[in-house]
């Protein structure tokens, strides 16, 4: 690993931390676009990749945060949990039967559609 993609890792990691401390979102609209824009990593790779940064380790120190300040309801989180791993276990089945350029567009519109609906709210 040169130099160079050592120092583009290193502001996307920091920035999607900050980010998702910050807005709560850094996986998904930072990580991903980066390792694929930035990497040029495929949409699969980049996809397991930003999945591997947040199974556990980056959200610990903002969560403590969050529950600290009494932001965090339990009860919702642990059925989010539950069902999330659910979800991303067959999500990531689909994804892996979807071809690169279809997903990459599915992933475009999708974040689109959100961030449209979002601004109008």
């Amino acid at each position: 690993m040169n130099l160079n993609i050592l120092i583009l890792l290193i502001i996307i990691g920091l920035s999607a931390g900050f980010l998702s401390g910050l807005l709560g979102i850094g996986g998904g609209i930072i990580i991903v676009p980066a390792l694929v824009l930035l990497l040029g990593m495929t949409q699969h790779q980049a996809q397991g990749t930003s999945l591997a940064v947040l199974v556990f380790p980056a959200g610990i120190l903002a969560l403590i945060n969050y529950y600290k300040n009494g932001y965090v309801d339990l009860k919702v989180s642990i059925i989010l949990i539950l069902t999330f791993i659910i979800g991303s276990y067959f999500g990531s089945l689909l994804s892996m039967e979807i071809q690169e350029k279809v997903l990459r567009k599915i992933f475009s519109i999708f974040f689109i559609i959100v961030a449209i609906r979002m601004f109008f709210k």
